[in-house]
């Protein structure tokens, strides 16, 4: 019998994981099937070029509607950056323009097209000011009507909406912040891969979907791929490395490669561009005087429901003892008769589909899917980890909470694309006077 060294096993386990996420990925291509919603007719006046408004990553769009309903057949258009773009709106008022590049776009409504009788609200900005802010699509309304004035949002109403928009985001956050949290407490591993097992929840959402299953069914099986993917990490991987006796600088440094090595399979499978999911572009539910879309709505519910859901598991179960007993001392936990290794590999499989629903969540809240999407809010995560308490699965939680509420209340006084600096920024004076964190505790540090 063949004995394979060390090395050479560590190097089978990498190509294993890679394998795996070959396969998975093998089977729906973006370019072969995509499911668009429908939108309004749209074409590019740009003269030196015939690229359809579809082909673009980024866009800008809304909704035109009257006091007596939706407004069709209104010409708007869009201009800036070396790009002139049009559109007409559809039977339900909407219209949508892509854009070649982010940026500032100077959005006009063609007056001359607005149905007799109907004129836009006093104090309506025609043209007016668009801009991108971390989000490849923008939106602009127009208000119609005589005897309508446009007016500023009252301050706390503002304030409101937007601490509900954070507290959605913030819960969003959790869902990834408390698998990574999990995954540290036990293995002491700081996994920057993390943001990896985010995007790959979304990109098999969208493949599934694109293959022709319910938005709901896919979804299901994308987090049980997620499972799937910390399992055969964990498998193949990092237990060969932990047995090893490989310490956490050099595991974390493998973490950072194995990062780069996911996120350009995904990439090579799934292409650059972003893609959306069925139903991306939820509807508005007005509560009382704070708005929020229904796909927000729909996460914080579904991530409070789950995060409840592992608590109750960490708290009241044996399995959810055990994590905890191998969280603060894995050689005690050993001795007391737990099977550490068994516990890591659930813990990294749960990681793995909270990590896989926090990509699709995030894929609806940006909205959009594409290869490194978990890349762009990894540093969140890990904000909200530290800023809670590293290992601490609570801690986690709430300082996700308090990162999204941040970033989202922070854009009544910041530029958008100042909001996540300045959530960094609030991680970083907090642990200037309590490095621990918020919930961790002291000797965690050090």
């Amino acid at each position: 019998m063949i004995t394979l060294s060390t090395p050479a096993r560590i190097w089978r386990s990498l190509l294993l994981v890679l394998g795996f996420l070959a396969i998975v990925l093998l089977g729906a291509p973006p370019a072969q099937a995509s499911p668009q919603l429908p939108v309004p007719a749209t074409h590019q006046v740009q003269p030196a070029s015939a690229v359809q408004a579809q082909e673009f990553d980024n866009s800008i769009g809304g909704v035109l509607r009257g006091v007596d309903g939706p407004i069709a057949d209104v010409t708007v258009t869009a201009t800036g950056n070396g790009f002139e773009g049009e559109a007409t709106s559809g039977p339900n008022g909407a219209w949508r323009i892509g854009v070649p590049e982010q940026g500032t776009y100077e959005v006009a409504i063609d007056e001359d097209t607005l149905p007799d009788g109907i004129t836009l609200a006093e104090g309506q900005e025609n043209p007016r000011e668009v801009t991108f802010a971390n989000t490849s699509s923008a939106t602009t309304l127009f208000l119609f009507g005589e005897g309508i004035v446009s007016q500023q949002a009252n301050f706390l109403d503002t304030l409101a909406e937007r601490a509900l928009a954070g507290f959605s985001f913030g819960l969003l956050l959790a869902l990834s912040a408390v698998g990574l949290s999990l995954i540290f407490g036990t293995t002491g591993l700081t996994n920057f891969a993390h943001g990896e097992m985010v995007t790959l929840g979304a990109v098999l959402a969208f493949a599934f979907a694109a293959a022709g299953l319910p938005i709901a069914v896919a979804i299901v099986l994308a987090v049980i791929g997620g499972g799937l993917l910390g399992y055969v990490q964990d498998a193949a991987l990092w237990k060969p490395l932990r047995h090893r006796g490989t310490g956490l600088v050099p595991m974390m440094i493998v973490s950072i490669g194995f990062a780069l090595a996911l996120r350009y399979i995904i990439q090579f499978y799934f292409g650059g561009a972003t893609q959306q999911l069925p139903g991306s572009q939820g509807a508005i539910i007005n509560l009382g005087s704070v708005s929020i879309s229904r796909n927000n709505l729909t996460s914080l519910i579904v991530s409070l429901v789950i995060i409840l859901v592992v608590a109750f598991l960490l708290l009241r179960t044996r399995i959810g003892k055990a994590t905890r007993a191998v969280a603060d001392n894995p050689a005690l936990a050993a001795a007391s008769g737990i099977d550490v290794d068994r516990v890591i590999r659930i813990v990294w499989v749960i990681g793995g589909m909270l990590a896989a629903l926090g990509g699709i969540l995030w894929a609806y809240y940006r909205p959009g899917v594409s290869y490194n999407m978990g890349q762009q809010i990894l540093l969140l995560i890990f904000a909200g980890v530290t800023l809670g308490g590293l290992g601490t699965v609570f801690g986690a939680l709430v300082g996700s909470i308090i990162v999204g509420l941040f970033v989202e209340i922070s854009t009544i006084w910041l530029e958008a694309d100042l909001k996540y600096v300045g959530a960094l920024l609030i991680m970083i004076l907090v642990l200037l006077f309590r490095p621990q964190g918020i919930l961790g505790r002291r000797e965690r540090i050090g």
